[in-house]
């Protein structure tokens, strides 16, 4: 089945050319890399969540993202996990997709119940 990765070829072709650049680059960066991209690593979790707690490319796309930025979260998503946010499994998290929704709806519904309790007070 497609999807809106295609069959795999780019990747495939990705993984062999980042495996030869990492082995040529990975030691003299990896201080860089440390010192600058733990706010990175933090928002790409934080998008993996979001993948999966609204149902992958077409329910970000229904919060409204972009295309374009979807597509640049995925491609960094993989240059730090190796894999795509569908297909990684985050250690020591695991997601509960209807409390998610329960929550919310709750969320949602005690916010118009104040808001209406604030209205009728102000009449």
């Amino acid at each position: 089945m497609e999807s809106p990765e295609g069959r795999g070829i780019a990747r495939r072709a990705w993984d062999a050319y980042t495996g030869a650049v990492q082995k040529a680059t990975t030691p003299a960066l990896r201080p860089f890399v440390q010192m600058y991209a733990a706010g990175s690593i933090v928002d790409l979790v934080g998008f993996w969540a979001v993948w999966h707690l609204e149902g992958g490319f077409e329910g970000l796309r229904a919060m409204g993202m972009s295309r374009a930025s979807i597509y640049r979260r995925v491609k960094l998503f993989r240059i730090a996990f190796g894999a795509h946010p569908d297909e990684f499994v985050m250690p020591g998290i695991t997601l509960d997709i209807a409390a998610h929704r329960e929550g919310w709806e709750k969320i949602k519904a005690e916010k118009a119940e104040a808001e209406a309790a604030a209205a009728e007070s102000q009449t």
